[in-house]
């Protein structure tokens, strides 16, 4: 008989750490934070922050736009003190259930220049906190507490490809985030290819924009309540435009809210 004697060896894992190669980790890991911390530095000292209110560089703790613009900015407060006062200027009236905007518009103000880094600049982030903040707002009221559903207007692809985003689309995101509504980008989608209506008359612009939007997701607003978003309403037509739309698939109720509102409005 031939026994088999098997001898048990301790095979070294591969992948254990030893105490020279935790020490030398934590030193990689040390310079690296360093070399993060001075790359960091570097920027801020060559491509600061900036506010878009004034053009003045942020501090550490100031996000996005200083806190003295902040101070200063045109707040609207309808959602809490007036909340008829904003529906009924845009000729519309009834047909939305509640509307507000976070703040006035005057040309050559702060606001303007905010909006123009948003829409134009790609810096997306303004729409995200300026969102934040709204929601935060909007969900102590009445008559926005019951959104289903969070809608940005649309832009045209042709503009869309050209711009590479919505200027709106962080903005609503983030209302909807709050308010605790779906967010859908597809429900409208706009068809005519408008062109520039800074210098249009009430009635102009709204022949050159009645046309404009196809309600294309019909089902996700049946009986829902709606709120719909934008950046600035000038004179409402766009507005009154997607909410002809959308009452094609017959929503419970359609609510307004934009960054801002121009005083054209009241006009």
């Amino acid at each position: 008989m031939i026994l088999r004697i098997v001898h048990s060896t301790k095979i070294e894992n591969p992948f254990k750490l030893t105490e020279k190669k935790t020490r030398n980790i934590n030193i990689f890991l040390n310079w690296f934070d360093i070399l993060s911390q001075m790359l960091t530095l570097l920027t801020d000292l060559f491509f600061p922050n900036l506010c878009p209110g004034c053009s003045r560089i942020l501090m550490d703790k100031e996000l996005v736009i200083c806190l003295g613009c902040r101070h200063h900015l045109p707040l609207t407060n309808y959602h809490f003190k007036a909340p008829e006062e904003m529906k009924n200027s845009l000729v519309i009236r009834d047909a939305f259930k509640g509307a507000t905007a976070l703040f006035y518009f005057r040309k050559k103000g702060k606001v303007q220049q905010i909006l123009q880094h948003l829409k134009y600049k790609n810096q997306q982030i303004i729409g995200a906190v300026l969102g934040q903040g709204l929601g935060a707002e909007l969900k102590q009221c009445s008559a926005f507490m019951a959104v289903d559903l969070v809608i940005p207007v649309p832009v045209h692809s042709k503009r869309l490809k050209k711009r590479g985003y919505n200027q709106v689309s962080t903005f609503a995101k983030e209302i909807a985030k709050s308010l605790g509504a779906d967010y859908i980008e597809n429900v409208l989608t706009k068809v005519v290819h408008n062109k520039t209506q800074v210098f249009q008359s009430r009635k102009e612009r709204w022949r050159s924009v009645q046309h404009s939007f196809k309600l294309t997701n019909t089902r996700c607003v049946l009986n829902k309540n709606v709120l719909l978003v934008d950046d600035l309403i000038t004179t409402g037509s766009t507005a009154k435009a997607c909410l002809q739309s959308l009452n094609k698939g017959k929503p419970k109720s359609v609510s307004l809210a934009t960054i801002a509102i121009t005083d054209t409005v009241f006009h």
